[in-house]
């Protein structure tokens, strides 16, 4: 039986460069506990011209899972900063509604 993550990177294997099956990768790792191997994948995303701005909303999420609040703050920064770069308005006000929820704990 083919997994997700295993479907998904024979997609990859015709496209490399599809920023969208990249991401849904990411979001097969994260679901499977590979958070590290997703991170990685959300930094290459987010640090492309154009950065691919769900990925940093995806990225704090999980940083935020992991108590690792710091680094997921600033993917909200740069997140909401590429959001409004790109016009979209509605993932910049959702990064930010987290970024003030973030901003309440230590």
């Amino acid at each position: 039986m083919t997994t997700r993550i295993e479907k998904i990177k024979a997609m990859l294997a015709d496209e490399p460069k599809d920023a969208f099956l990249r991401y849904c990768l990411a979001m097969e790792y994260s679901n499977a506990a590979q958070e590290e191997e997703s991170l990685r994948i959300f930094a290459e995303l987010t640090s492309e011209s154009p950065p691919h701005v769900p990925a940093f909303f995806q990225a704090a999420q999980l940083l935020a899972r992991l108590e690792r609040t710091e680094e997921a703050r600033t993917y909200l920064r740069d997140g909401i900063e590429a959001a409004r770069a790109q016009g979209d308005l509605h993932a910049a006000g959702e990064m930010a509604e987290f970024l003030a929820q973030l901003g309440q704990q230590p």
